[in-house]
């Protein structure tokens, strides 16, 4: 039992001595510490980005929604769109139809 533990000690220090000579990826203090300093510095920018952004956009919605602007183009009558052998359950328009000439009182 003594001499497996000697020699897992063994085993042990070798490999400690020869990862001391090896570059350490992000198991290192100083390279965590750059890490978070690059992460708060990114949170940073992409915060700044956000205050920039936010208010950007709602002033050009704010913009956009109180101008006036058409709703509805005018759809050309081509003989092949609306052709209909019967009427539907609802009516002779389809259900969705603002302007149906064809109902009762309905609007040109």
């Amino acid at each position: 039992m003594q001499a497996a533990r000697q020699a897992f000690q063994q085993v042990a220090r070798r490999s400690v001595q020869h990862v001391k000579g090896s570059r350490n990826m992000s198991s290192d203090a100083s390279s965590e510490k750059a890490h978070l300093d690059e992460a708060m510095k990114e949170m940073s920018k992409w915060r700044t980005v956000t205050y920039a952004a936010v208010p950007t956009c709602i002033a050009v919605a704010a913009w956009d929604l109180t101008h006036q602007h058409e709703h509805h183009e005018e759809v050309p009558d081509y003989p092949y769109m609306r052709i209909r052998s019967k009427d539907f359950p609802w009516g002779p328009c389809g259900l969705f139809e603002m302007h149906c000439p064809d109902a009762e009182g309905g609007e040109e």
